[in-house]
């Protein structure tokens, strides 16, 4: 005790620290910080990091450090609820909340809002390949396995934060998505304390479904708005607003809200996706898929770099993983990056293809693989050069580095379709559209070890090209009058095909849900800025 009286804590009671991919985080530089190095002066804690979202200068929050796990650790999960397989995890990272406090929230988080209990079960679905299922949650896609973790944490992190006796201040999520992220972000959000959200999605680059999901949401503190242009017009107009101070001066000064993320650029979103990877070993060896401390690869479709990302940070925990494999659709700026070290946006354009939520070319948490290879320096002079010049080229001894850790490739848009068919008819498996670009690379880049296609949403959100893909059409060609209107119709036109299969009660009654946002705005920040302001009234 100190003579005050309070505790002081040991240094095992220290919480994790962070800092920043471009070096600046408290306004301050640290260009020696790299993988597994700890910076000069003390960073801020985890409830810091997940409630400010984006570092100061447009970098993002990354760990001074990654915790690890023995084999035993990881094996010992096996067997567990997957909640507690999470709380187990979440420990080592030493957030700076009460342990109590987060199991608690991860008991919630991991419950019965999901329809199987295993809440992220594997699947055998050919010898040697698995499908890890991740589509199990209230909105039927991977985001879910984040979105009902991060908002319960977000409302500790503010009683945590808030002064004795203080008012706790109310925060805006912004949220540009492709799809998915929107919707498992107004769920999560929806009707939580000291928190509104404002979700901004390409009104022609997400499947019907997904519109519907997220132009229905209910709760006084959501709204929802289309915008004009792609996924990566969306995304710049929403991150230029969050680094506009005026914009930020005038939320704090007319209506006392601050703004935070809800996108995988806030590490509170990212770091409950490293949990699956784990858990997914843990029943790979449990089932005798893999021997103890046998390598795995895992294929991820990724566009935003994220969800790959979180598997990155479970082989740096200890997690026996010897690829992974990063699935690109026709937008392939990040299969081409890892087969060549350059990230080139100039003169390439952009594809809508039957896997909308990875139609990105701006992959923004590629950022954090760049720190944690090459460090501070070289990842803010390498986000300049693409800034003025729309490109930049990693050195060789990254580039090495790089290879090492992923290997990438890219399947057309007519693949995907081919390959859902196949594989339902070889199978007996419906896969969608997303997860068929990781099987399809996945059968291209085997090697002579267990595979596992990460599986991120429930074949129905994407009803259109999987329709297309059991007739056998073409991505573009049309599907009959009314189908596109009514996906309810789509949907029982899908189950005459593929019967047997089920489609969630969250997709299969939205047809009957009132529409309570149907406004689209221009893709600039400026109207990013005022829709924003005519949400909070």
């Amino acid at each position: 005790m100190t003579p005050s009286g309070l505790l002081v804590p040991s240094l095992t009671m220290l919480p994790m620290r962070y800092t920043d991919t471009r070096g600046l985080a408290n306004g301050l530089q640290f260009d020696d910080v790299r993988a597994g190095g700890a910076a000069a002066l003390a960073g801020p804690a985890f409830t810091d990091v997940l409630i400010k979202g984006l570092a100061p200068g447009g970098g993002l929050f990354v760990p001074e450090s990654v915790p690890a796990l023995t084999l035993e650790e990881i094996l010992a999960l096996a067997g567990l609820p997957y909640a507690t397989r999470a709380a187990r995890i979440f420990a080592k990272w030493k957030l700076d909340l009460p342990s109590e406090t987060v199991e608690t929230l991860l008991a919630e988080a991991y419950g019965d809002n999901f329809d199987v209990s295993e809440v992220a079960p594997l699947r055998e679905v050919r010898p040697g390949m698995h499908v890890l299922e991740l589509w199990h949650g209230p909105t039927a896609a991977f985001k879910d396995m984040a979105l009902q973790v991060m908002p319960r944490l977000f409302g500790a992190a503010l009683e945590a934060r808030a002064e004795p006796g203080a008012s706790i201040p109310d925060y805006l999520v912004l949220v540009a998505t492709s799809g998915d992220t929107g919707k498992a972000a107004l769920e999560g959000f929806a009707g939580r304390p000291h928190t509104r959200i404002a979700v901004f999605y390409p009104r022609q680059g997400v499947s019907e479904l997904q519109r519907r999901q997220m132009v229905t949401q209910g709760g006084a503190n959501v709204a929802v708005f289309g915008v004009e242009g792609n996924f990566d017009d969306c995304q710049s107009a929403v991150k230029a607003a969050f680094n506009d101070p005026d914009f930020n001066a005038q939320l704090l000064r007319r209506h006392n809200v601050k703004l935070t993320s809800a996108n995988s650029i806030n590490w509170g979103r990212l770091l409950p996706q490293v949990i699956y990877y784990v858990s997914a070993y843990a029943d790979l060896a449990a089932s005798g898929a893999v021997s103890a401390g046998e390598a795995v690869d895992f294929c991820v479709p990724t566009g935003n770099f994220g969800n790959i990302l979180a598997g990155y940070y479970a082989k740096r925990m200890g997690v026996p993983i010897a690829r992974l494999i990063c699935a690109s659709n026709e937008n392939r700026v990040l299969a081409d990056f890892l087969e060549t070290g350059i990230y080139d946006l100039s003169g390439r354009v952009f594809v809508n293809t039957p896997s909308p939520s990875m139609d990105i070319l701006i992959s923004s948490n590629l950022e954090r693989a760049l720190f944690e290879l090459a460090g501070a320096a070289s990842v803010r002079h390498w986000m300049e050069q693409l800034r003025q010049t729309g490109s930049f080229s990693v050195d060789a001894e990254t580039f090495a580095r790089l290879s090492d850790l992923f290997a990438g490739g890219f399947v057309s848009n007519s693949e995907t379709l081919r390959t859902i068919a196949r594989v339902h008819g070889e199978e007996g498996y419906l896969l969608d559209p997303h997860s068929a670009v990781a099987w399809r690379l996945a059968e291209t880049m085997r090697e002579d070890r267990a595979l596992v296609v990460v599986g991120t949403a429930h074949w129905a959100k994407f009803g259109a090209d999987v329709l297309r893909a059991l007739e056998g059409r073409q991505p573009d060609d049309p599907l009959p009058v009314g189908l596109l209107e009514h996906p309810g119709k789509m949907l029982a036109k899908i189950l005459e095909l593929a019967p047997g299969e089920s489609v969630p009660r969250a997709l299969s009654d939205l047809e009957g849900r009132p529409v309570r946002f149907d406004e689209t705005i221009a893709g600039t920040a400026e109207a990013v800025e005022a829709a924003v302001a005519r949400s909070l009234g």
